[in-house]
């Protein structure tokens, strides 16, 4: 299935789609596309809100692009990394039975599926700025990731 049908499918039930992938078997390479992918459309979404940021305060574009770049793309990958060990740990110790691959890819599938969310957030930071629209906007894509996160790590740690 294509990456865009699988986020589509994650939106009517992420466990099925974990299931799914860890199916596929164990491919570092894929889990790895998968986190990368997703920061770098976080990046992307995050261009509005500092183009705006940037006339707003006239500071200079390429210096926060550049430092988002380098958060996004070279920092964020490896403390997911820590983020998604952690939580297999903590599901272990609850009685988990899955893989330290499996909770990485429950992890870093439900960022890149919760991706459409944030390029909506980053369009409304760049567009109508600070306010209740931003707001709504970011405690939608927060209760969306929770869901495919937690949907996919109780799937990925089913005995």
């Amino acid at each position: 299935m294509a990456v865009t049908a699988d986020i589509a499918a994650t939106y009517r039930g992420p466990g099925r789609v974990i299931q799914r992938l860890l199916s596929m078997g164990e491919r570092e390479d894929r889990a790895l596309a998968f986190v990368m992918a997703a920061c770098v459309l976080v990046f992307i979404a995050q261009l509005p809100r500092l183009s705006r940021e940037a006339h707003l305060t006239g500071q200079e574009l390429n210096m926060l692009l550049g430092g988002t770049l380098l958060a996004w793309v070279m920092i964020a990958p490896l403390l997911l990394y820590v983020v998604a060990a952690i939580s297999h740990a903590i599901a272990k110790l609850l009685g988990g039975k899955g893989s330290w691959y499996g909770a990485r890819v429950a992890l870093f599938w439900a960022l890149l599926a919760s991706t459409p969310l944030l390029l909506l957030h980053g369009l409304v930071a760049g567009m109508v700025g600070r306010g209740p629209a931003l707001d709504t906007v970011g405690l939608v894509w927060v209760a969306v990731f929770s869901w495919f996160w937690v949907g996919g790590l109780l799937q990925a740690e089913k005995p």
